[in-house]
Order: structure tokens, then sequence, then C-alpha cells
């Protein structure tokens, strides 16, 4: 396999999107990169994929803008690019929640780590000896693919629909440990900062998603494959394209 596809966003403020739009554009085209990246007034979300070479350059071009100095891609293999075409896209959101107060970038909620989060679901406690409940922020077509064990999940179509179900359901979490998680990182921390709005007492984000989970420590306490938005479908824990096992 020699194509590497990437994974990353941020949530910060851009008020320059339609030169970034222009510079990113020339710049992927000229590596011969294909995929998606969105630039919305609260940041940016990015999924591309080429050669090893190429990946390695335009993480440099970016990483180059002190907003985006940190980004840490999630990587993963593929025999064929994943994309057809290279589009960089303008959104009113990186990701669609219709809560425009809720700024990250103002804030995270707390992250918990893959490895941390693998040593509560052994035990079934976090560090304090809390009950852990597993909160699955994405759409259900996502959730059939694959999911942590016995993780809560809304039955929702689309992530706007996450709010006004989450309402229905803050009880349930009084003196637990709520983890949420999505496939990347960027849902579950929206849906984190949001539970804490609300008054969900213990909130954490699974830092990276699954996606990190899966590269970090693997497929533990996780069942199916993790649901991607591009032409492999899906990939199985040790972040080979699965296409062929995704049930829908």
């Amino acid at each position: 396999m020699s194509v590497v596809n990437i994974s990353c966003y941020k949530f910060v403020t851009l008020t320059d999107r339609e030169a970034l739009k222009a510079d990113l554009t020339a710049g992927c085209l000229e590596l011969g990169l294909k995929g998606t990246i969105l630039l919305a007034p609260e940041g940016i979300n990015v999924f591309l994929a080429g050669s090893r070479a190429a990946i390695d350059a335009i993480v440099a071009h970016l990483r180059a803008d002190p907003r985006f100095a940190d980004l840490a891609p999630k990587e993963s293999l593929s025999a064929e690019p994943p994309f057809k075409r290279m589009r960089v896209r303008l959104k009113k959101e990186i990701i669609t929640m219709k809560h425009p107060l809720i700024r990250p970038e103002a804030g995270r909620a707390p992250s918990v780590a893959a490895a941390t989060l693998k040593q509560w679901l052994d035990r079934g406690v976090d560090d304090e000896g809390r009950p852990v409940v597993m909160l699955d922020t994405r759409n259900n077509y996502e959730v059939a693919a694959g999911s942590f064990d016995n993780a809560v999940d809304y039955d929702i179509g689309i992530f706007s629909e996450f709010p006004p179900r989450l309402a229905e359901h803050c009880a349930d979490y009084a003196g637990k440990t709520v983890v949420s998680f999505c496939t990347g990182g960027i849902r579950c921390e929206k849906a984190a900062i949001h539970m804490k709005e609300i008054g969900i007492e213990r909130v954490y984000q699974l830092e990276g998603g699954i996606l990190k989970y899966f590269e970090e420590v693997g497929g533990a306490h996780y069942r199916g494959d993790c649901f991607v938005f591009d032409e492999r479908a899906a990939v199985s824990a040790d972040l080979q394209p699965a296409s062929g096992r995704l049930h829908r």
C-alpha cells in the first residue's frame, strides 16, 4: 500500500478563508493530493490522500501557519486514493451542530487518551471509581459499522439532532463518567463541550476519536469496524480498508 491517508482538524477562528482556500487549493493540486479540506469561521477540517512525500509537504505547509502549528494528523494506508478529486470548501461550521455559541477554541472539554481509556474499560470504572459510560456521537449508519461495547447512542441521522436527544437523557449520567467519542475527534469535542455547558458533571472526549484509539491500542473493547467518509467505507482496528465487512 503506497497511499497515505490523513485526517485532522482544529477549532480556531479563521477570518481569511477565501485566501486560505486559494492557497490550499493550489498547494494540494500541485502536490497531486486528493480529498477535502473544509474551512469555516470556527476552524479547519482536513481529509487528504497522496504519496508520503506529498502528505509530508502539505502538513509542513499547514504547520507553517501559526494557527495550525499543532495539527496532529491521524494516518492510515490504502492501495488507492479513497477520494476522486481535490476540493477546498467554505462552510458555516466544520461540523454542523447548529449551536453557534459553542467555541471550542475558547476552552476544550477534558480529554482522555486512548491508553487511559482502555485501562478504564478494562476495569469498568475510571481512576476515581466512577462507572464509565461510552457515548457515541455519530450518526446511526456509522454506528451500524461498529462501536464500543455497550456504548450509548441516540440513533441520530445527523449531528444536529444530538443536542435535543441528549437533553432527554441528562439524568442518566448522574454519578458517572461520560466519554464522548466519534471517528476522529471533532464531533465528540463539540459534544463534550455542549454536555459541560448543560450541566453534565464528569465529561471527557476521546482524544483523536476512534481512529487514534485504533492507532494506539487496537480494537480492545470495540466491536466491528469504523465508518469513514471516503471510498473505503470503513476501516478495521488495524486501520486497513474494511469495506467488504461493512454492515449497513
